[in-house]
């Protein structure tokens, strides 16, 4: 196993299927099995859910001017509480051991954040789910994310999406687009790529966190990434050159 200990991000959309919005039960058993078979080799893994499959704030703006950017964003905070619980259900069910911990207090529904009961949690086979943002307005969950696993020493970031890694150009309107295998994050930030914001792209920089853009939806993916298969794009830091 090349990767111990991993943050997973998944978007919201992702967990909504073909649906236009919402959740998919097919989706989300499919990620639950994919997260179970990294546990069962035993991988530690933490995951953070974006929450746009049900509330987008930004994008809502300027649709309802009675909702300000920070009334919005916090309703897409809840929006990620409710794709959490979702998804410890499924977790869940399967026999994985899942906490919830929340940068919102909420304490019903979850624990609050804090990172060494998060490590304490993963090194006890337990999955953990980072949910609310970082609970402040202006931060997208991917910047959650990159700094979430930043705190609890993640070994990788992986982020899930549909398409397969980063290309050149849009591989779904350019056929011609080529596929990276290796790219620094200096690049990414010269390219302007939009796969992840460019906040959490500079935090990972800063703190040496490789990340993996990969498809989630391929099974058997998530698993090959933690073995160190080479799928996907693998995003680090560019090596200084020596003058000495």
């Amino acid at each position: 196993m090349k990767y111990k200990r991993s943050l997973l991000k998944l978007s919201g959309e992702a967990l909504m299927g073909k649906n236009g919005f919402g959740l998919h039960s097919t989706r989300l058993q499919q990620y639950a099995e994919e997260v179970k078979k990294v546990v069962d080799m035993g991988g530690q893994v933490a995951i953070v859910i974006g929450g746009g499959n049900i509330f987008r704030g930004f994008s809502k703006i300027g649709e309802d001017k009675k909702i300000n950017r920070i009334e919005g964003d916090y309703m897409g905070m809840l929006a990620t509480v409710i794709n959490g619980i979702a998804f410890q259900a499924y977790l869940e069910n399967i026999g994985i051991c899942t906490y919830l911990q929340t940068a919102i207090r909420m304490d019903q529904i979850a624990e609050p954040f804090g990172k060494d009961r998060a490590i304490h949690h993963l090194e006890k086979g337990r999955v953990v789910i980072f949910v609310a943002g970082l609970g402040n307005p202006y931060f997208t969950t991917d910047t959650a994310a990159v700094l979430r696993a930043i705190e609890i020493k993640a070994d990788v970031l992986l982020k899930g999406t549909r398409v397969d890694g980063i290309y050149t150009n849009d591989p779904e309107k350019d056929k011609y687009a080529k596929k990276f295998k290796n790219i620094s994050f200096d690049m990414v930030y010269k390219m302007g790529i939009k796969v992840m914001d460019q906040t959490a792209f500079i935090l990972g920089n800063e703190n040496n966190l490789p990340i993996i853009i990969f498809d989630i939806n391929k099974k058997g993916n998530f698993k090959k990434v933690i073995s160190g298969e080479e799928i996907g794009t693998l995003v680090i830091k560019k090596k200084e050159k020596n003058n000495g």
